[in-house]
């Protein structure tokens, strides 16, 4: 698998480079990045892929000084979930 990080999402690519696993979080407005689609293939799903998204996510939003609003469900979860990221949030 490859990771790849870009200034606005995180993939997983295969050999051939398709799409696995994202997280895509756009600039929606000056300081503020919009989470807002979180995708793992069925193949790789419950092996905590989604959740290492996020913290690669989170991890380039908070260097680029960025704020997160999550509005995909599983970022919304996966910030209920992680309180200590809170300060993130905008």
């Amino acid at each position: 698998m490859n990771w790849i990080m870009e200034r606005d999402r995180v993939q997983v690519l295969d050999e051939q480079w398709n799409v696995l696993a994202e997280v895509t979080f756009p600039v929606v407005e000056p300081g503020i990045v919009e989470i807002n689609h979180t995708f793992v293939d069925e193949s790789l799903r419950g092996q905590g892929l989604a959740g290492q998204l996020m913290r690669r996510a989170v991890a380039s939003i908070a260097a680029s000084g960025y704020c997160a609003r999550p509005t995909c469900s599983y970022a919304v979860s996966w910030f209920d979930k992680h309180p200590e990221h809170a300060g993130l949030l905008a």
